[in-house]
C-alpha cells in the first residue's frame, strides 16, 4: 500500500488541465491509477489507506497551494471512486465486475464531486478565490453557470465523469498485467512474517 501510495503521490503531480470542462484549477491527474490498482488487488479499505497515503507523501513534498481544500477534495472523490468499486469487485473478480465496479466508482465520483464541491469545498476554497470569480470562470465555459450548484452541475460533474471514464479505461488495461507482482509482493511479505 505504501508504494502504491507513493506511485499516487508523484503521479499527482503530473496535471493536465481540461479548460473545456471546467476553469484551470481543476486539473486531472493519473493518481487514481495505482489507487484502484491496490483497490482491486487489496481491497477498498486499501484503497482507502492508498489514497490517505498519496495525499500525505504529496503534502511532504509540496505545501498545499489551497489551505489543504485541493488535498481533501482529492482524498474524497478519490474515496469515492476506490471504495464502491473495490466492494462490488471483491464480490466476484472477473472482466465484467471489473467494468461495472469502474462504472459505478466514476458515477459514484462524480455524484459526490458535485454535492461536495458545492456544499464544502468551493465554500472553503472561496476564502481563497472570492465566489463570484469562480462562477465567473465557469460561466466562460458553460454559460448557464450561474450559481454554485450550476457550476458543480455543468463544470465539476462533467470534469469528474471525464476522469473517472479515462482513468477506469486505463485502469482496466492495467490492471491484470500488474496485479501478479502485487500479489507476489504480498505473497513474500506474508511468508515473511510467517517465518
Amino acid at each position: 500500500m505504501g508504494m502504491l501510495g507513493a506511485m499516487a503521490a508523484l503521479l499527482m503531480f503530473l496535471e493536465v488541465p481540461l479548460v473545456f470542462l471546467a476553469p484551470n484549477f481543476y486539473k486531472m491527474d493519473f493518481s487514481e491509477i495505482p489507487v484502484m490498482v491496490g483497490t482491486f488487488a487489496l481491497g477498498p479499505w486499501a484503497g482507502g489507506l492508498i489514497e490517505a497515503v498519496k495525499i500525505l507523501i504529496k503534502l511532504l513534498i509540496k505545501p498545499t497551494s489551497t489551505g489543504g481544500v485541493g488535498e481533501l477534495a482529492n482524498f474524497v472523490v478519490g474515496c469515492a471512486m476506490a471504495i464502491p468499486a473495490g466492494l462490488l469487485y471483491r464480490a466476484h473478480k472477473n472482466k465484467k465486475t471489473a467494468v461495472q465496479s469502474l462504472l459505478l466508482g466514476t458515477v459514484s465520483m462524480t455524484v459526490l464531486g458535485v454535492v461536495v464541491n458545492a456544499l464544502v469545498m468551493l465554500p472553503f476554497y472561496s476564502k481563497f478565490m472570492p465566489m463570484d470569480t469562480i462562477i465567473g470562470m465557469g460561466a466562460k465555459i458553460v454559460p448557464a453557470v450561474n450559481s454554485v450548484w450550476t457550476f458543480c452541475l455543468f463544470c465539476v460533474g462533467p470534469f469528474n465523469l471525464f476522469k473517472g471514464l479515462v482513468l477506469s479505461l486505463i485502469t482496466f488495461l492495467l490492471y491484470k498485467r500488474v496485479s501478479p507482482l502485487i500479489h507476489s509482493f504480498r505473497d513474500k511479505e506474508r511468508k515473511t512474517k510467517a517465518e
